[in-house]
C-alpha cells in the first residue's frame, strides 16, 4: 500500500473529501442552494465533482503529464523572462484597455501586435480575444450568416459547440471524426437539400481542430480541403481551423498545421491561442479584412466586453517573440523525441503485445507504423477497457504521474480514456517510468482476469476504496 505522504494518495483523498453528499445536510439553506446541491450531488454520486484540488505535479514530487505547459515556457520561467522584457521596453504601460473595442479599449500596441502575429502566420490580419473559448463563440456567433451551413468534425472542441448554439447558421451538421468519405457525402447531402447553397448564394463553413484535443490525432486538411472543392464545384466553401493545440508544437518554428502545409490561402479563418504551449493567455483569430471588420461588428463576445489589456497582450507578443526568433525550436524538437522514446519504451515492454491484443492498454493514435512517422504530437491517449479506466488512472495517480481522465462530455459516451501529454523539461527516465507503470497496470490486469477471481480489483484500486470508506 502508498503511503499518506504519497502525493497521489493525498490528491485522492481530498478528491475523494470533495465527492460526499451534501444536500442532505443543506435543510436551513435557501431553496436557490439546497437546489444547487442537489443538482451538484448527482456528480458526486457518479464520482465526477470538479473540485479546487491542485493537480499532483503542484502539490511535490508528482510528474507533469498533464498540463498544458508542452514547450515547458512556463515551468522554465523563459515566458516570464521574455515577458518582465517586454515590460521593461514598454514601461508607461496601463493596466487597463479603456473600454471595447470599437469603444475606448483600442490602443496602439494591441494593434501593433496583432499584424505581428498575422505576419508570424503568413495572415493579412488578425484580432485578439480573451481566450480560446470566447474567440470561437464570437467566429460562430458572429460570421455564419442566416442560409450558411455549419459542416464540423464531430470531434471539435466544447467551445465550438457553444459558439454554434449561438449561430444564426441555417443547419449545423456533423461528419465522422477525420473521415474523408463522411465529409464528402455530408457536402453532397446539403447541396442535395439546400438550394441556396446548391446554386452558391450562401456558403458552407467547414470547421476541423489541426490538433485533436483529447486524442491528439492530426486534421488530414489537404485531403478535405480536396474534398470540398470536388463537391462544392462554385467554390462556396470555407475552412475554419482551430489550431489551439498545434500553435508552438507543430510547423515551422511552432507556426501550426495550416503554415506547415503551406495552406495558407486555403483556409479563410484560423484560431491560435496562447494558454497552451506559449504558457501565457488569450487567443488570436487570423483571416483577412472583411473577417475582421465582421467580428468586430456583429460578435458579442467583442463588442460587449473590455478589450484585452496592455499585460495579457504583452503575455502573448512575448510568447510569439520566442518563436519567431527560433528560441523554442529545441522544446519543439524535444517534444518530438519524448514522444518518440515513449513508443519505443511501452512497445518494448514484454507485456504489451499480450495488452495491446487483449485490449487491456492500447494507443490509437500511435499506429502500425509510428517508427516513420515523420511528426508526433504531444498528446497521447492511453485506452483501456471501459470499466478499468478509473483503476487505470488511480494506478498513474498512486506512482506519481500527473495525468487526466476524458470522459463524457468531452469524449462520447462509452469512449473515455486517459490523457497523457508530453512537456519539452520531461526526462526519459520520467517517460519510462510513465511506459513502465501502464505496463505494470496491464500485467496486473491480466492476471486478474486471467485467475477469473470475481470482484478482485487491483492493488491501486483497493487502496482508494480503502479511503472512500475512510471518508464516508
Amino acid at each position: 500500500m502508498y503511503s499518506p505522504e504519497n502525493v497521489g494518495a493525498r490528491f485522492l483523498a481530498d478528491w475523494i473529501a470533495g465527492q460526499k453528499p451534501r444536500e442532505p445536510k443543506t435543510g436551513d439553506a435557501s431553496t436557490f442552494d439546497r437546489n444547487l446541491e442537489k443538482a451538484l450531488d448527482a456528480k458526486r454520486e457518479s464520482k465526477s465533482l470538479v473540485t479546487r484540488i491542485k493537480a499532483i505535479w503542484k502539490m511535490g514530487d508528482g510528474i507533469d503529464f498533464s498540463s498544458n505547459d508542452m514547450l515547458s515556457l512556463g515551468s522554465s520561467g523563459k515566458i516570464r523572462a521574455a515577458f518582465l522584457n517586454e515590460l521593461a521596453r514598454n514601461p508607461d504601460f496601463l493596466l487597463y484597455a479603456g473600454g471595447s473595442r470599437l469603444m475606448d479599449g483600442n490602443y496602439d500596441y494591441v494593434e501593433d501586435t496583432e499584424q505581428m502575429i498575422a505576419d508570424f502566420h503568413k495572415a493579412e490580419t488578425g484580432l485578439i480575444m480573451n481566450s480560446g473559448y470566447n474567440a470561437n463563440l464570437a467566429i460562430y456567433s458572429s460570421l455564419p450568416l442566416a442560409d450558411d451551413v455549419i459542416v464540423y468534425d464531430e470531434l471539435v472542441h466544447m467551445s465550438t459547440f457553444d459558439g454554434m448554439d449561438l449561430s444564426a447558421a441555417k443547419a449545423k451538421v456533423a461528419f465522422r471524426h477525420n473521415d474523408i468519405e463522411s465529409l464528402r457525402q455530408t457536402l453532397r447531402s446539403i447541396l442535395d437539400t439546400y438550394p441556396r447553397i446548391r446554386d452558391a448564394s450562401n456558403s458552407v463553413l467547414i470547421s476541423v481542430e489541426s490538433v485533436y484535443s483529447v486524442d491528439g490525432d492530426v486534421c488530414p486538411l489537404q485531403e478535405l480541403v480536396a474534398v470540398a472543392r470536388e463537391v462544392c464545384v462554385k467554390g462556396n466553401f470555407a475552412f475554419i481551423v482551430d489550431e489551439a493545440h498545434a500553435t508552438g508544437v507543430i510547423g515551422p518554428k511552432g507556426s501550426g498545421l495550416v503554415n506547415s502545409l503551406g495552406m495558407e490561402e486555403d483556409v479563410a479563418i484560423r484560431l491560435h491561442t496562447c494558454g497552451k504551449a506559449l504558457a501565457s493567455s488569450g487567443a488570436i483569430i487570423l483571416g483577412n479584412s472583411t473577417v475582421r471588420a465582421a467580428l468586430l461588428n456583429y460578435a458579442h463576445p467583442i463588442t460587449y466586453t473590455t478589450a484585452p489589456p496592455f499585460y495579457s497582450v504583452a503575455g502573448m507578443r512575448a510568447g510569439y517573440g520566442l518563436l519567431s526568433s527560433g528560441a523554442t525550436q529545441d522544446s519543439q524538437n524535444r517534444v518530438q523525441h519524448l514522444v518518440k522514446h515513449f513508443f519505443q519504451a511501452i512497445t518494448a515492454n514484454p507485456i504489451w503485445t499480450k495488452a495491446s491484443g487483449m485490449g487491456i492498454l492500447f494507443i490509437p493514435v500511435m499506429g502500425e507504423a509510428w517508427e516513420n512517422k515523420k511528426m508526433y504530437t504531444h498528446i497521447v491517449p492511453a485506452w483501456t477497457r471501459q470499466e478499468y479506466t478509473w483503476w487505470l488512472l488511480f494506478h498513474l495517480l498512486l506512482a506519481r504521474i500527473s495525468a487526466q481522465p476524458v470522459e463524457y462530455p468531452s469524449a462520447p459516451k462509452g469512449k473515455s480514456r486517459i490523457r497523457i501529454i508530453f512537456h519539452a523539461a520531461n526526462e526519459e527516465k520520467q517517460v519510462e517510468h510513465l511506459a513502465g507503470t501502464l505496463c505494470d497496470f496491464a500485467k496486473e490486469m491480466i492476471e486478474i482476469e486471467e485467475s477469473g477471481e470475481i470482484g478482485r480489483v487491483p492493488r491501486a484500486a483497493q487502496q482508494v476504496y480503502a479511503l472512500m470508506q475512510g471518508t464516508a
